[in-house]
């Protein structure tokens, strides 16, 4: 796993891994600083070309969806996912879950 140093998510802010095609936007930022990865590596800000001597860790490697929002209920830490790829999300090395969609009220 790459080095965990901590990155300034911004809201807003979009970040691509070095190690497939997934890219995401910065929605909602961490409390305490985190080192958000992709792939078993850490992202890097969108448009930095990709570190040609790093490879998809097997282990972090179950995808991630367009148009799906990840977060870390312990940092406060929301991504929304803008292309898809092969990495999984994560920060510190821990990955992220699927943010739920909250169900709509009935109406009765």
């Amino acid at each position: 796993m790459g080095a965990k140093e901590p990155m300034d998510l911004k809201p807003g802010t979009r970040w691509a891994s070095q190690v497939c095609d997934t890219e995401v936007i910065v929605v909602r930022a961490a409390a305490q600083p985190v080192s958000l990865q992709c792939g078993g590596h850490p992202m890097a800000p969108v448009g930095t070309d990709k570190s040609p001597d790093v490879t998809l860790d097997p282990s972090f490697a179950s995808g991630s969806l367009i148009g799906k929002r990840f977060a870390d209920p312990e940092s406060g830490l929301e991504l929304l996912v803008t292309k898809a790829g092969a990495g999984t999300l994560a920060i510190d090395g821990v990955a992220l879950p699927l943010k739920e969609a909250k169900p709509l009220p009935s109406s009765d």
